[in-house]
This record gives C-alpha cells, structure tokens and sequence, in this order.
C-alpha cells in the first residue's frame, strides 16, 4: 500500500506508526510543514506555509478558520505536486486533523480513503473553557465573547470529519469531546507507551543543576509538563509545595518544563507562569529544594519518573499527556487531579490517588503523606505499571491495532478496535 501521513510537526503522534508501517512493506510518505526540523525515519516532503496573520480584531471569530484553511492550501498545492509532478496516489492518507491540514486532500485524491487522526473537540463548556473560575473573565460579556470564539474554533474541526472514511483518537475522554452524532466512529486507539523500555530501574539517578544525585529511595516529589503553566495545574501545584517542605524537612521537588505557553495564554502583563507564581509563593519556599531543571533530554525524564517518590500530575479538562502514563508504566506513585482525563487512566486507590483539582490543602496533605510512608503507597505504584501494560502497551495492543486500523483504510469497526 501507498501510505501519506500528514502532521505539521511529523512524526507528532506517527512516531511509532510510521516506521512500523514502512516495515511491514508499505510505501510510507510523511507530509509536514517546511519549519519542521524534527528528524524523520520515513520519506518526508515539506510544505511551503507562512501563516498569515489574524486576530480577532481583524477577523473576528474567522480568525481560527481562516488559518487553518490557509494551511489546509498549501498541504493541498504539496499533495498535487506529489501527484502531477512524481505520480504519487496514496491508498491511504492519515492526518491530524487539528491545524487544517486534511481539509482538501479527499480533493486532490478522491479514491484514497480519508483517515482522521481526531485529537480533540473544543467545547464552550465542561472542558478547559469555563472550568478553571481563576482565570476567567467576570465579565459576563467577555465570557460570552470567549464561548463564543471557541464555537468559532469547532468550525474547521467539524469540517474535517466530514469526508473522513474512519477516524481514531487516544483516549475515550478526547472521544466524548466530539459532537455525540460522530463518537460511534471514533476508534479510541492510544499512541503506546513502550513499556520494555519505560520500566522500574533500581539503578536509575538523576543529577541535580548543583550536582545533587538523587537515587531511588530518596524523598523525591517530580512535578513534569513541557511548560509550566496552569492548565496542567503548576499554580495549584505550586502553592501546595510551602506546606509539603515544611512537614518533610528532607523533601527535595524536582520540575521538568519549559517556561512557555502550550495552552491557553501568557500572565497578563508578560512574563512566565513561573515567575508569576514564583512571586507570590517563593518566599514561602526553600528555594534550595525545589528544582526547576527546564526540558531535558528523554533519558534523564525517564530517570527522575524512576527514582521519585511521589509523581504529582494535574490537568484541566483537556488532552492527555503521555508523561502521565509513562510515569505509571516506570512505577511511579502518582498523585493525580480528579479530572475526567486523568480519572480515565487512574483508579483512586488501586492505581493512584486522585485529588480535587482546586484542593491546594488536599495536595499538601496527598503529598506529605506519599512522602512519609512509601511502602504503604509502593503497591499503587506497581499496580499502575501493571494497568499500563495490559492497556496501553505499545507492542502488544496500541501499535497493532494500529496497524490494523491503517490497513484497513478505517474499515475495521470503532467499537471492535476499542475493545479488543
């Protein structure tokens, strides 16, 4: 088979995909946005696209729409040279569906079939907008305005599942965040966690910026996101630190993050997420035991999941992060929000403790407690490993049904893929 796979940041979610489909004697062709640099194990051609500018001011709720559908144009003027210029007709294409890019391409090649890679549906209520009251507007006006946009936003996201011959997504939350018409032909596969590699490992350090080596055993909080923001809870994160370093004298809290945005917006007035929270909470930390170590390499990512002794994960209503599983699948004790996509992958109780999101008094006390008594905690642990490899292993389940879904052209059933 002809096989396209389309992301802007190739090999996004494909990493796996890809290769494993060339080696099963596909021809594999990635189709990615020029600025890409991220290396690639299959074929690649770039797209031109500089995106245009658009506010709100300018264009009001279109401003969305009207870059994707940009960027939907230049994937499609790449997809008809690959056809007119080197005669290339996929049998399939499998896109993300989220920067516009598959919009255009059941035009250029009518006879593929159209495989939708549905990573999430925005909603004006009950998921990321709307849930977090810190940081929403009083304004009733302006918080229609914002409901308001985020309609807006669904438009290109409705648009692409229309010529979609099949459709996939990580988890069943991300599923749910579809409009209900469409969930029956979602198949709900997740990209995989590679756990003979993400396992448990005595042997594992991690060196501090000052030279500090931290093993397992020591009196570890990990606290990972690619950037420190709020939507995946540092602020809630970082006021609970002040009463966990005062009860646990020994307690040293290491941070793995970038001090950008992923999502949703900057502090108002500039700055980082860190610096703001900093500033409010940091006299009442020992700055000498808690880290901020910045992105680092995935080797020592993998290290610190192993030799912590209580992993805390937070997130609104929102994507999944793979950190959180492969936390569990390296037997991490985790402390997680009590959020719909986190309560989806951690049992409280048997594979990990949920928390309230808000409960900055609760996670002081989940915290302390982790800490100072981790043999009454380690089963959780091993049982989160254990949930991982027989839910989300990449080798035994994910990959292949994968494989499947791919080379059936989205034919094999949502349902049986989901389930099996």
């Amino acid at each position: 088979m002809r096989i396209l796979l389309v992301h802007q940041n190739f090999p996004g979610q494909f990493l796996h995909l890809a290769p494993a489909l060339q080696a099963r004697g596909h021809e594999v062709l990635a189709l990615t946005d020029g600025a890409n640099k991220r290396p690639s194990q299959v074929r690649t051609m770039r797209y031109a696209f500089t995106p245009p500018e658009a506010d709100f001011a300018r264009h009001g709720f279109a401003a969305t729409y009207y870059q994707m559908t940009e960027r939907g144009r230049a994937a499609a003027r790449a997809a008809v040279t690959l056809r007119d210029t080197h005669g290339f007709v996929p049998d399939v294409v499998l896109g993300n569906s989220g920067w516009g890019e598959t919009l255009f391409l059941k035009e250029v090649w009518p006879e593929a079939r159209l495989l939708v890679y549905a990573e999430f549906f925005y909603n004006p209520r009950g998921q990321d907008v709307g849930f977090d009251p810190e940081f929403e507007p009083a304004d009733p006006a302006l918080s229609l305005i914002q409901r308001m946009r985020v309609v807006a936003r669904q438009a290109h996201l409705v648009q692409a599942l229309v010529p979609a011959d099949g459709m996939v997504t990580p988890t069943r939350f991300q599923r749910d965040s579809f409009p209900a018409f469409v969930r029956d032909r979602i198949a709900v596969i997740h990209d995989g966690i590679d756990t003979d590699r993400v396992r448990p490992d005595p042997a594992a350090r991690f060196t501090l910026p000052g030279g500090r080596v931290l093993a397992p055993g020591d009196e570890v909080v990990t606290f990972i996101n690619r950037n420190l923001e709020p939507y995946r809870g540092f602020h809630v994160f970082l006021r609970a630190l002040p009463a966990v370093l005062a009860a646990r004298p020994e307690a040293q809290v290491v941070a793995i993050g970038g001090d950008g945005v992923s999502y949703g917006t900057r502090p108002p007035g500039g700055g980082s997420w860190k610096e703001r929270l900093l500033a409010e909470v940091g006299e009442r930390l020992d700055l000498s035991r808690v880290h901020f170590v910045g992105r680092v390499p995935y080797e020592q990512f993998l290290a610190l999941m192993q030799i912590g002794r209580v992993h805390a994960y937070l997130s609104y209503p929102f994507v999944l992060s793979w950190s959180l599983l492969e936390a569990m699948a390296a037997g991490a004790r985790i402390v997680g929000s009590n959020t719909p996509p986190v309560a989806e992958a951690i049992e409280h109780g048997r594979t990990g403790r949920l928390v309230d999101f808000f409960d900055v008094e609760g996670w002081s006390a989940a915290l302390i407690e982790g800490l100072a008594e981790p043999g009454r905690f380690a089963p959780l642990g091993e049982a989160a490993r254990a949930h991982v490899v027989a839910h989300y292993d990449l080798k035994s389940r994910c990959l292949p049904a994968m494989l499947r879904f791919v080379e059936s052209g989205g034919r094999a059933g949502a349902a049986q893929i989901a389930d099996e």
